[in-house]
């Protein structure tokens, strides 16, 4: 018993929730000034930095806690979105929800996030699932939607043509113009290509794009030399498996340029167990800049992708449409543009003539 009364205890919560009235009570402030500061409205702006500080850190001492029940019941809103991606690991989804929450975070909504992995089952159940959950707004990442949804939605790389869809997607012209006379420019004409997985939303478009600059640089695109992303798990092994097919087929190449950065650092992988140095002996392009492409070896030359901006674009176009001082009208379509890193896996084609596949 002795040892049961001289246990740690953790701080003790109040007998019942400190709302906004005792805090502004506290402070000598209006209720009004406390609520735009704690609910992070954009009227807070006008407040200045000193009383800002204030309210938080009595908040804080107080224990204060929002009653997010009221505030929906008296506004009619739940202050909930929800968001679909394939799956959550480093790479593109992950940097564009870090976007989308830090978003919708500033603007106090909460968000729920499923992961349908491309499983048919899931594609039709998830957005019926956060639809009973009362989400004001979905955004769908790199995910086709099968359903028309009563709610405003922003699909990211979607290509959704849809009522109440805004499409975020990135001008694949421009963003394959840069790689491909980047390769040109280096002398690369055998370049193999790494395809997406028929399932993703931007394999078509950025396809298209790639046949429509090689066409006006003059590059000959060869069958033997095009492999195809298989499966749905994430990571590099996709494009390891993509570049085992492509050295099997035995034909030179100099370059290649994957779908993504993650089968981009699979295919460098594969190619230096081939015994192939790169950029050496092949050079390497992907797409996306992905954080771990400056920190492969050798650091990845790539499409920079705006992903997280694009996430915070995509979150901050369902509030302006949903939040009622701001509403407005989105576009169909908003077009990003692309950016091109130069860093080491690529370098001028070799002296020699063309990669001869051991």
């Amino acid at each position: 018993m002795a040892e049961g009364r001289n246990r740690v205890r953790g701080p003790e919560l109040p007998a019942r929730p400190v709302g906004l009235k005792e805090v502004a009570e506290h402070l000598g402030l209006s209720v009004a000034t406390v609520s735009r500061v704690l609910n992070r409205s954009a009227a807070a702006n006008r407040i200045s930095t000193r009383t800002q500080d204030l309210v938080w850190a009595a908040a804080e001492a107080m224990q204060y806690e929002p009653n997010h029940l009221a505030r929906a019941l008296r506004r009619k809103k739940t202050y909930t979105m929800g968001v679909m991606v394939p799956e959550i690991s480093e790479g593109y989804s992950a940097s564009v929800l870090s976007g989308i929450e830090s978003a919708l975070l500033q603007s106090g909504y909460f968000y729920f996030v499923v992961s349908h992995h491309h499983r048919p089952d899931l594609l039709r159940e998830y957005p019926r699932l956060l639809l009973s959950r009362a989400v004001e707004g979905l955004i769908a990442i790199d995910t086709p939607l099968q359903l028309h949804l009563p709610i405003p939605v922003v699909a990211v790389s979607g290509h959704q043509r849809m009522e109440n869809v805004t499409n975020l997607e990135l001008d694949h012209t421009t963003a394959v113009r840069m790689a491909l006379t980047h390769l040109h420019g280096l002398g690369h004409r055998k370049i193999a290509f790494i395809k997406g997985q028929e399932f993703s939303s931007d394999t078509h478009y950025r396809w298209s794009a790639i046949e429509q600059i090689a066409h006006e640089l003059g590059l000959k695109i060869d069958p033997r030399l095009c492999v195809q992303l298989e499966g749905t798990e994430a990571g590099s092994d996709p494009g390891y498996q993509a570049t085992i097919r492509l050295l099997e087929r035995r034909v030179p190449f100099t370059a290649v340029f994957a779908f993504n950065d993650h089968s981009a650092i699979g295919a460098i992988a594969r190619l230096k167990e081939h015994g192939l140095q790169i950029p050496r002996d092949v050079s390497v392009v992907g797409f996306d800049d992905i954080p771990s492409a400056q920190t492969n070896n050798p650091s990845l030359t790539t499409v920079r992708q705006p992903l997280r901006a694009m996430g915070e674009t995509a979150a901050n176009g369902l509030l302006s449409y949903i939040e009622p001082q701001t509403r407005k009208e989105i576009p169909a379509t908003l077009v990003v543009k692309p950016d091109f890193v130069v860093r080491n896996s690529t370098a001028a084609v070799p002296s020699a003539s063309p990669l001869l596949v051991r």
